[in-house]
C-alpha cells in the first residue's frame, strides 16, 4: 500500500509538528500576556501616577489637572495602560517561547551566539525608557508648559493646559517606545555583523548616512520640539558608534 493511499505524507508531518508546536508557544505567551494584563491592571492607577509624575514636577507650584471629554474616556486609558504593561512584563516569557522555537534548529554554535543578544535587547530597551522617562520627560515638558500664559500678561484669557488623560498616556507611551526601540540598536547591528550580514567596516563608512538617519528617525518618533529630537539623536549616534565597537569584537572572536 503506498503513502498516497494511506494518506500519510512523511513530508508533512515535520510542518504539522513545528505548527502545532508555534500553536502552544504561541498559547504560552497570550497567557503571560493575559497575566500581565490582569496583574497591571489592578495597578493601572499607581502606574498612572508614576507616568504623569513627571508633568507635575514640570508644573511645579502652577495647579493643573488631566481631563476627560469622554464617559468610557478614562476606563479606557487604563485598559490600554494595562496591556502595555503586561505586554511589557510579559516580555521575557515571551523571549523564552522564542527561544524554546527556533533554538531545536539551530547549532550548538549559533545557540551560543544568539543567546546573548536575546538578553541584551530587554536590557537595552529598558535602558531606552529610563532615558526617556528621567531625562526626556522633565525637559520636553517643561518646553511645552512654558507656552502658558497666566492672565494679565498681555492677554485677555489665560492661555493654560488641560491635558486629557487619553492624550498624555499616548505621549507617553510613544516617547518610551521609541526610546526603547532606538536603544535596541546596537543590539541589532552587533547580531548582523556576527552573522555576517554586516560589518565594522561597513558601519563605518554608513557612519554619514546613518547620521541623516538618526536624526530624520528622531524627529519622527519624538514630540516637535527640538530639546526631544537632540535627547533621542545624540544617544543614538553615540549608540552607533558603539555598535561599531561591537562590531570589531565580534569580527576579532
Amino acid at each position: 500500500m503506498s503513502a498516497g493511499e494511506t494518506g500519510f505524507d512523511p513530508l508533512k508531518q515535520p510542518l504539522l509538528a513545528h505548527l502545532a508546536e508555534l500553536r502552544q508557544r504561541l498559547l504560552y505567551a497570550l497567557v503571560a500576556v493575559l497575566a500581565g494584563f490582569s496583574v497591571s491592571y489592578f495597578f493601572a492607577s499607581d502606574i498612572y501616577t508614576f507616568l504623569v509624575r513627571p508633568l507635575a514636577q514640570a508644573s511645579g507650584a502652577v495647579p493643573h489637572r488631566l481631563i476627560y471629554t469622554g464617559l468610557t474616556e478614562a476606563f479606557t486609558t487604563y485598559i490600554k495602560l494595562a496591556l502595555w504593561t503586561g505586554c511589557f512584563l510579559a516580555f521575557p516569557v515571551i523571549a523564552a517561547q522564542i527561544w524554546l522555537f527556533i533554538a531545536p534548529g539551530l547549532y550548538p554554535a549559533e545557540r551560543r551566539a544568539f543567546l546573548p543578544f536575546l538578553g541584551a535587547a530587554p536590557l537595552f530597551f529598558l535602558i531606552g525608557a529610563g532615558v526617556a522617562y528621567a531625562f526626556v520627560f522633565p525637559m520636553a515638558w517643561k518646553f511645552f508648559l512654558s507656552f502658558e500664559m497666566p492672565a494679565g500678561v498681555g492677554q485677555t484669557l489665560p492661555i493654560q493646559l488641560e491635558a486629557r488623560v487619553s492624550e498624555y498616556l499616548s505621549l507617553s507611551m510613544t516617547v518610551i517606545f521609541a526610546f526603547g526601540l532606538a536603544f535596541e540598536l546596537p543590539v541589532v547591528l552587533v547580531l548582523l555583523a556576527r552573522a555576517g550580514i554586516l560589518s565594522a567596516a561597513h558601519l563605518s563608512g554608513f557612519r554619514r548616512y546613518a547620521v541623516v538617519l538618526i536624526f530624520v528617525a528622531a524627529a519622527v518618533l519624538t514630540p516637535p520640539d527640538l530639546v526631544s529630537m537632540l535627547c533621542l539623536a545624540l544617544p543614538m549616534m553615540a549608540l552607533y558608534e558603539l555598535s561599531i565597537w561591537g562590531a570589531r569584537l565580534v569580527e576579532r572572536r
